[in-house]
């Protein structure tokens, strides 16, 4: 597969934009904290808990890679969709959170005005070219108080945002290297998903993309 672009570094960084009530999106917040990002991804979560293909309870095997870390992952089998306190793959507690993942979640919780954020829960998923995320809620966890908070890394995608039914009209939003996305309150059940990733190469992640993110599951 030919690469059809270099990604650009941090896309209109620090711009900040809204959608709806409480969907947030602050372009290039995570720029910052990248380097350590990477560090812990490569040094600390993967090694204990691989990336790998999940399957939904209809059988289907997801495109996208993923993992966990915290207190709690979220995992997807023949069994059900929920949060599991020990990987299934490795038999052993997930790996900490980082405290540098904490750090970026909060500040962009804070930003938009979601203060007191403590998640216990981010999910780490790889995008190849081709992978995608079928329009989804995220509804599996205790506290739908809490915001999530979703970090984009490497190459770009395309989020759709839709309405509180899967058939609702979705809008197209472009998500690029280092922007953070948060979304909660009266927005927080959305459906939501990513289009198939569109080959490229970024310097930070290569021919992917890596998205974080993070919830209070407990």
């Amino acid at each position: 597969m030919t690469l059809d672009m270099f990604e650009q570094e941090g896309v209109n960084a620090g711009q900040y934009e809204l959608y709806g009530q409480d969907i947030h999106i602050i372009r290039g917040l995570a720029l910052p904290y990248v380097d350590g990002i990477m560090h812990a991804l490569t040094k600390q979560i993967k090694p204990q808990s691989p990336l790998r293909q999940m399957t939904t309870p209809s059988g289907y095997s997801m495109s996208v890679a993923m993992t966990n870390c915290g207190q709690r992952g979220w995992v997807t089998s023949r069994s059900g969709y929920y949060y599991a306190d020990v990987d299934p793959l490795t038999h052993q507690h997930w790996p900490d959170m980082p405290a540098i993942f904490i750090s970026l979640a909060q500040a962009a919780a804070n930003k938009a005005s979601f203060v007191n954020f403590k998640p216990d829960s981010c999910l780490i998923n790889e995008y190849q070219a081709g992978s995608k995320m079928s329009l989804h809620q995220d509804k599996d966890e205790v506290d739908l108080s809490a915001p999530i908070v979703s970090v984009s890394l490497g190459i770009s995608a395309t989020f759709l945002l839709g309405g509180f039914k899967r058939q609702d009209k979705t809008m197209r939003i472009a998500l690029h290297h280092g922007d953070v996305m948060v979304w909660g309150r009266s927005d927080r059940l959305r459906f939501h998903g990513i289009l198939p990733i569109k080959a490229a190469f970024h310097a930070v992640t290569e021919d992917c993309r890596m998205n974080l993110t993070f919830r209070k599951a407990l």
